[in-house]
């Protein structure tokens, strides 16, 4: 794959300060949290089951928040509704910092579990926000004969917030302790949230135009396009949701499964930023190819690695228990190596289908739609691995979320020739 092209390049240095950095900031500070929450979860008295439910909290926010974060960036515009929401976010970073010193000192009791549930709701909730609004700006910034290398590199920021993330939280716990993690997803998030408050033009409205079925009339032109466009959203969804299923299940699986081996949350969070190194060195390969060849040449591949990936760490995970650290690492390391070249391979892959089966006119709405509907696959990723654990071992889970991302490759392969942009023209608009 040949490298960005000149002209390319200069359109993604202008987001650079106003959707980029922010973006890597944010993620490196949740990338650096999220592998420590099931397991300070069982600090704190959960058990197995109820840790691993925690995530169902982001997966019930991407549900049920995207309709109405549209509506708040619609009636505030991007600039505030993206500074305040990332002021909530710095809050809940200090607020949990200072509860589990208190608390992890010391017996915690069901009031201080109750305080951990509700500030991790607020950065769920918060999160929504940033994501419909920057993904919804890019849609729009991004002309489409471009927009999955744009959309790539969006991904491959992400992603090297997660590389950082994790050995900036791996380098805070060995110097200090756990719960100044969130001390520095506070200081990130914060230092993010001021370029947004600099850089982010205060003009800005894109994200206010009127969301399907709101502003613009329901004639029944209006309501055949709603339905085809929901249509086309289901399909393709169909297949991309075990991905996101994989994802949200990855950062709970790997840690439960992690200290079930005997590995420490030192060793837990190396993985991790190992895992994401590999994947950003695939972030521009994959913007172009499915720039050149389509959405399935990226979008395939990814589903079904993720797939073997899961499966291989189930079956590893079993085979090697209890036979020492060094065992354990490999039993880690190894799935995680091949999730990570697939992941890889999908990124940005979830926003751009998003932006291609969303029409120009509304796309701040019906992108609230798709993003309604994967977060169907956010929530019920966590309530699986929870359900499964209460009757199996943690590796169980990571079977069977590979078995899911099998299934959506082979329907992937099927459906996205045919609804999403072919390599080299432009994006369905």
């Amino acid at each position: 794959m040949t490298a960005i092209d000149g002209p390319t390049a200069r359109v993604l240095r202008t987001l650079i300060p106003s959707v980029y950095a922010p973006t890597f900031l944010e993620f490196t500070g949740l990338a650096a949290l999220l592998p420590l929450v099931p397991l300070i979860a069982l600090d704190l008295g959960f058990n197995v089951p109820q840790s691993a439910g925690l995530t169902v909290i982001f997966g019930a926010a991407s549900f049920l928040g995207p309709i109405p974060a549209g509506r708040l960036i619609a009636r505030l515009g991007a600039r505030p509704a993206l500074v305040g929401t990332g002021v909530l976010l710095v809050g809940a970073g200090l607020a949990l910092f200072a509860l589990l010193n208190a608390a992890l000192d010391a017996p915690s009791g069901p009031m201080e579990r109750a305080r951990f549930v509700a500030l991790l709701v607020v950065i769920a909730a918060a999160t929504q926000v940033w994501q419909l609004g920057r993904q919804s700006y890019l849609g729009t910034a991004l002309p489409p004969t471009m927009r999955a290398r744009g959309m790539t590199l969006f991904g491959g920021v992400l992603r090297l917030g997660e590389v950082v993330g994790p050995l900036l939280g791996a380098a805070v716990m060995a110097s200090w302790s756990i719960p100044a993690v969130f001390l520095l997803f506070a200081v990130v998030v914060g230092a993010g949230t001021a370029l947004i408050a600099l850089f982010l033009p205060p003009g800005e409205r894109t994200v206010r135009t009127a969301g399907p079925g709101r502003k613009l009339p329901r004639s029944p032109a209006r309501r055949r396009l709603d339905r085809a466009v929901l249509a086309r959203m289901a399909s393709v969804g169909a297949g991309i949701a075990p991905v996101m299923m994989a994802r949200v299940n990855r950062p709970v699986i790997v840690p439960l499964l992690g200290a079930a081996l005997g590995l420490d949350a030192l060793w837990i969070s190396i993985v991790f930023g190992v895992g994401a190194a590999v994947e950003i060195l695939l972030v521009v390969p994959a913007g172009t190819l499915m720039d050149r060849y389509g959405r399935a040449a990226a979008a395939v591949p990814c589903a079904l690695g993720l797939g073997a990936g899961f499966v291989l760490l189930a079956v590893l995970g079993t085979l090697l228990a209890g036979r020492g650290e060094a065992a354990a690492v490999v039993a880690l390391v190894v799935p995680m190596l091949l999730i990570a070249v697939s992941n890889g391979l999908g990124s940005g892959i979830v926003m751009t289908l998003g932006i291609d089966v969303s029409p120009v006119h509304g796309r701040t709405g019906y992108l609230a739609w798709w993003n309604t509907m994967l977060g169907g696959g956010r929530l019920v990723a966590p309530l699986l691995v929870s359900g499964i654990t209460l009757l199996a071992p943690v590796a169980a889970a990571g079977a069977v979320t590979g078995a899911l991302c099998l299934a959506g490759g082979a329907w992937l392969a099927r459906t996205l020739p045919r609804v999403t942009p072919s390599g080299g023209v432009r994006g369905r608009t």
